[in-house]
């Protein structure tokens, strides 16, 4: 089987409120204002598409929210998404590559991003056969190519591939491919699911 794993909020937890505190803080700007003007819309769309660059996003995402932040400043909040890695997937990534699976990592992000969680949590790459980025790839979850590319990648049907996202659209657009996708709701998800399936 081909064990499909999204990084945020599945391998390593993430909160954009911590986003967009450190950039209050910097800013001054109100949280509850950068709360209320944050969309992930078309730019953070082809930010991760790896369509544009990361000081042209942040670039337009300050323009957005009216934050008068540096590059550094923004970067600096941009990378305090990241909350801690969770061990009890990465133990089922091990335990699933030495059943013979094969287990990959599809994950939306951005460039600026990986300059800073591959170094802060080598864990991943370690229990991870490859990974694929949506900003290498010139393609983003939920769209049906994105999961195609990597089951061409992987040499594998859809019917031998199982995926997991903290996000319905996600969810959706693998099982519109044929793929059989799992919800991960919280923590829980993946122990319990791996609990009633024989690796």
């Amino acid at each position: 089987m081909l064990y499909i794993f999204d990084l945020g909020n599945v391998i390593v937890d993430i909160d954009f409120n911590r986003v967009l505190g450190v950039w209050s803080d910097y800013s001054r700007v109100p949280l509850a204002s950068l709360q209320q003007n944050f969309r992930m819309d078309e730019p953070f769309h082809q930010h991760e598409r790896g369509e544009i660059s990361d000081e042209a996003f942040a670039q337009q995402l300050c323009a957005q929210m009216s934050l008068p932040l540096s590059f550094e400043q923004f970067s600096a909040g941009w990378q305090a998404v990241f909350v801690g890695i969770r061990k009890e997937v990465i133990d089922i990534m091990h335990k699933l590559r030495a059943a013979g699976h094969r287990v990959v990592v599809l994950s939306n992000t951005n460039r600026l991003h990986t300059t800073y969680w591959p170094e802060q949590y080598p864990e991943v790459h370690a229990a991870a056969d490859a990974i694929y980025l949506s900003q290498d790839m010139g393609l983003r979850k939920p769209e049906p190519a994105i999961y195609q590319r990597v089951l061409e990648q992987e040499q594998v049907p859809a019917s031998e591939a199982v995926f997991f996202d903290d996000n319905a659209e996600n969810i959706e657009g693998a099982r519109q491919v044929g793929i059989t996708a799992v919800h991960v709701k919280d923590k829980t998800t993946l122990p319990d699911y791996f609990a009633t399936v024989t690796c």
